[in-house]
């Protein structure tokens, strides 16, 4: 007899791409892609085709030009791609997720409580004259991007941002509360390592929310190797999730927004896989 969970595994184990979607993935998905515009002729895009191709590039990490020919033309996955950024789709979607992730968890759909941290990343060789220059991390001696990521409790994704390295964690950190727009309005407790310390960082925090809390957790002075920190793990753990996915092992992208969708991406299959496959 076939539970959920098998016919799961099933789908998994005969898809033609790892990466591509199973049934059920794509039942959370279709919903939320909104419809052709009006007025010009009828939609013939398979849209499952096109998510898989970019799930595929997400998860391989091969250049655009690399697809493989059993997928859609580069051209049109990358337009959707693009639209899905344009039109926040990528947003709507990933709230939604979130959503039901939680209430799988048998939580709240909005956390109380959040951690904060960055994750610089090496710059691959590229140019052209539309790019975001890269910036250089003086501490941790790597010329490239930085990714700020705000997870709850739980490891789940609640925001992220793509600046260059040289950007401060505090203001990589502002940036994250001020695009939330919202959506987590019962947020008490923040919890950071000590880059987020200092008045700076508490003082514009105060103006974007009020009542948020900040707890700094530090390294213990006579500790050498890893240590787990309260807390702090948690984020750690969500950035080496996200790193599974090869084109987040170093910054390929020209536009810090395309940087920016794929980290989005990698937090979307990540919840499809809590979702269908547990």
């Amino acid at each position: 007899m076939w539970t959920d969970k098998n016919r799961t595994k099933y789908n998994r184990d005969h898809l033609r791409y790892p990466s591509d979607l199973t049934d059920e993935e794509w039942k959370h998905i279709e919903p939320l892609i909104p419809p052709a515009k009006p007025g010009g002729n009828k939609r013939t895009v398979n849209l499952r085709e096109v998510m898989n191709g970019v799930m595929y590039i997400l998860s391989t990490g091969c250049q655009w030009r690399y697809i493989p020919k059993d997928l859609p033309p580069r051209s049109t996955i990358y337009d959707y791609f693009k639209m899905l950024q344009e039109e926040r789709v990528l947003d709507i979607i990933h709230h939604e997720l979130y959503v039901l992730c939680r209430e799988k968890l048998e939580r709240e759909a909005s956390p109380t409580a959040c951690i904060v941290d960055s994750q610089s990343v090496k710059s691959a060789e590229k140019g052209g004259a539309c790019i975001d220059p890269p910036g250089f991390d003086a501490g941790k001696k790597i010329n490239g991007k930085k990714r700020h990521c705000l997870v709850d409790t739980e490891g789940l994704l609640l925001n992220c941002a793509v600046t260059a390295a040289s950007v401060q964690d505090r203001d990589g950190g502002i940036v994250l509360f001020a695009t939330l727009f919202g959506l987590y309005p019962f947020l008490k407790k923040l919890f950071a390592d000590s880059a987020y310390g200092g008045p700076i960082f508490k003082n514009a925090l105060d103006n974007i929310m009020v009542f948020l809390d900040i707890e700094i957790v530090k390294r213990p002075n006579k500790v050498k190797g890893f240590v787990r920190l309260p807390r702090r793990w948690v984020v750690e753990r969500t950035i080496a999730w996200l790193n599974r996915c090869r084109r987040l092992a170093k910054d390929w992208e020209n536009l810090n927004r395309n940087a920016l969708a794929f980290l989005k991406l990698a937090s979307i299959r990540l919840m499809l896989r809590k979702l269908c496959n547990a």
